[in-house]
C-alpha cells in the first residue's frame, strides 16, 4: 500500500485520539495534545499516512 493513501486503521486512531482529546481536562496536556491532532488533521487531509501516525502518537503521548 502507498504510504500516502490513508489507511482505514489511521481513520479509526484519528476518532480514538480525538475523543480522548475532546474528554481531557483542560489544562498543558490537553493544549498540547491538541496542537498534535491538528497536524494530524493536516497530514490527514494531505494523505501523509505515516506523519498523521506520528502525530496522533505524540497526541496520545501528550495526554498520558
Amino acid at each position: 500500500m502507498d504510504s500516502k493513501t490513508p489507511s482505514p486503521n489511521t481513520a479509526d486512531k484519528m476518532k480514538t485520539v480525538k475523543a480522548s482529546c475532546d474528554t481531557a481536562a483542560a489544562g498543558p496536556k490537553k493544549d498540547s495534545a491538541m496542537k498534535h491532532l491538528q497536524a494530524a488533521e493536516k497530514a490527514h487531509t494531505a494523505k501523509n499516512d505515516s506523519e498523521c501516525n506520528r502525530e496522533l502518537d505524540a497526541a496520545k503521548h501528550a495526554l498520558a
